[in-house]
C-alpha cells in the first residue's frame, strides 16, 4: 500500500465503542511510532483558563464595569472549558505493524493484547 488507510475517523468521539478486531498470527509485530497522551486545547479553553487567571487574581482591583465584563466573558466560555475537563485525559497511540497496517489515534481502552 502507498497511502495510510483511516479507519478511526468513524467512530473518533466514541472511544468505549468496538468497532473491530484484528487477529494477527503469531510472531506479527509492530512499531509504536506517536504516543498522544492529551487532546490539544482549543483557542477557548486557552483563553477561559487566561481569563480565569486573571479573574482569580486581579478581579478583586478591576472597576466594576471591568468585572462584569469579564464575568460576561467567562460565562460564554464556560461550557467550552466544561466540555474540555469532561473529556479529560485521553492516551491515543499511532502503531505501524509490520504486515503494513497502521493503527492511528487509537485510544488507548480500545488496545488489548490477548
Amino acid at each position: 500500500m502507498t497511502e495510510d488507510l483511516g479507519l478511526g475517523e468513524a467512530v473518533a468521539g466514541e472511544p468505549a465503542a468496538a468497532v473491530g478486531f484484528l487477529s494477527l498470527g503469531a510472531g506479527a509485530e509492530g512499531t509504536v511510532e506517536r504516543v498522544d497522551d492529551e487532546l490539544p486545547e482549543s483557542e477557548g479553553v486557552r483563553e477561559y483558563q487566561r481569563l480565569k487567571a486573571l479573574f482569580d487574581d486581579y478581579g478583586h482591583t478591576v472597576p466594576e464595569a471591568s468585572r462584569e465584563r469579564l464575568v460576561a466573558q467567562l460565562a460564554a466560555l464556560e461550557p467550552e472549558w466544561a466540555e474540555h475537563r469532561e473529556r479529560g485525559r485521553r492516551v491515543t497511540v499511532r502503531v505501524r505493524l509490520d504486515n503494513g497496517f497502521v493503527l492511528d489515534g487509537v485510544h488507548q481502552d480500545v488496545l488489548a493484547a490477548l
